[in-house]
């Protein structure tokens, strides 16, 4: 490899690829032969518990209790939702998702969607970078800066692993997500759960009020990313391509298996969050709203053990989602504008806004909630370009959308303009009439 990331070229090697062609052809099955499979997936999820979902599901425990569990509920099926799609985009069509809208919309439409995309992408970097630096400045008493600098240079070397293939980033990525499920699951065991309270309120909606709404909106904002949907059709589209239709069915059953097994653990971590911010915080701390604050408070309620899991959780996801978030960034730029920029300059890019952040004094959680609330407006565009495409026959053939397909992704997308309409209006002070003013 050279100092570009190029994510449209073949990323597995030669046994891994002879593997996956003996599955389709029908000389090869069981468990193992589906891990062959497995790596999207799994790459995307972290994007589903990046820090930002730790800054908006700490607040929404802290001050709503197990009351807003159903928005990570909502989000989690929406995301699994657009994340096939994308995926099955990849595979159907031999194109990622940034390709097709440079194919299909007009050049200053490509432009457009090209610069929110960026923006997102530095919102969404933010919240990474920032996460990893808080857990590593914590966890081994680093100034913050000094957490940025490894953070930047650990992340660095995860992406230089692409020089062996694209499997050993996979594996380190998927290493790193199984270290932030673990570490939750640990939590779930010291934190004092209501499972029938939290139980209840996965299932049942409700908004307390107009600041519920806003961390509601952060929430579906830090889980279901532009980044994440527009990487997806890429990683499908750059393994082993389907040859005929029979094996575009095939690949597409275990794009959607996996989608449903790592995004649905993925949604168990964010529910995770939401229950032990709930659990050791809601009662007597509702106004904990910081991760450092998070941290500090956790230490004297449920032990020092406890707010260590969490560090180790927070710094393996901002480490493994900012490597991703700089995997997505080169794709959406090559497919939008074909080129590519050497790989340390898209990190430099990308992190800077953190840095500006940090040298202004600004509050780290305060930037992580607002880069949320950025990505959930940037959220539309990569959905409404899926959901096109998608239900083309001329470009899809047999796999475009079915009516009830169709109409869930309208609906999963319809969902998420309203709730940012909702949050507009609040912002500029329009009164909106089903929340109160607290």
């Amino acid at each position: 490899m050279s100092d570009y990331l190029d994510l449209t070229k073949p990323s597995l090697t030669e046994q891994t690829t002879r593997g996956i062609r003996e599955v389709l052809a029908g000389r090869r099955g069981g468990l193992g032969s589906a891990l062959l499979f497995a790596g999207p997936a799994v790459i995307v999820s972290i994007a589903y518990m990046d820090p930002g979902n730790y800054a908006t599901n700490i607040q929404a425990g802290a001050a709503f209790g197990y009351n807003l569990l159903w928005v990570v509920v909502l989000a989690s099926l929406i995301g699994m939702l657009f994340q096939a799609l994308s995926a099955k985009l990849g595979i159907v069509t031999g194109k990622n998702l940034a390709e097709m809208c440079r194919a299909q919309f007009p050049l200053p439409v490509v432009y457009a969607m090209w610069a929110a995309s960026e923006i997102s992408a530095m919102a969404t970097d933010l919240a990474e970078f920032l996460g990893g630096a808080i857990g590593l400045s914590l966890l081994f008493k680093l100034p913050l800066l000094g957490g940025m600098v490894v953070a930047a240079l650990v992340t660095y070397g995860i992406l230089l692993f692409d020089r062996r293939g694209f499997r050993p980033i996979e594996l380190i990525i998927g290493a790193l997500v199984s270290v932030v499920g673990l570490c939750f699951l640990i939590e779930m065991f010291i934190a004092p759960v209501a499972w029938g309270q939290a139980g209840l309120h996965s299932v049942v909606p409700s908004l307390p009020n107009a600041q519920a709404l806003t961390i509601a909106v952060g929430m579906i904002g830090a889980t279901i990313m532009p980044h994440a949907v527009y990487l997806h059709s890429g990683l499908a589209q750059a393994r082993v391509p389907g040859r005929d239709i029979t094996e575009r069915r095939a690949l597409l059953r275990f794009s959607n298996r996996e989608c449903i097994i790592a995004l649905g653990a993925a949604g168990a971590v964010n529910m995770a969050m939401v229950i032990m911010a709930s659990a050791a915080f809601h009662a007597g701390h509702p106004d904990v709203a910081e991760i450092e604050t998070a941290y500090h408070t956790l230490t004297p309620l449920l032990g020092a053990g406890a707010a260590a899991v969490f560090l180790v959780s927070l710094m393996a996801s901002g480490i493994s989602s900012a490597a991703v978030g700089t995997m997505a960034g080169q794709m959406i730029m090559q497919g939008f504008v074909g080129f590519r920029i050497p790989l340390a300059v898209r990190r430099l890019v990308t992190m800077l806004p953190a840095f500006v952040v940090v040298g202004l004094g600004v509050n780290a959680t305060s930037a992580l909630i607002v880069s949320q609330v950025v990505l959930s407006f940037a959220l539309p565009l990569p959905m409404i370009a899926l959901v096109l495409f998608t239900r083309r026959r001329d470009l899809m053939g047999e796999f475009a959308n079915s009516r009830l397909l169709g109409a869930l992704a309208v609906s999963g997308t319809a969902v998420i303009l309203a709730l940012n309409t909702v949050l507009l209006l609040q912002t500029f002070g329009v009164p909106v009439p089903f929340l109160s003013a607290g």
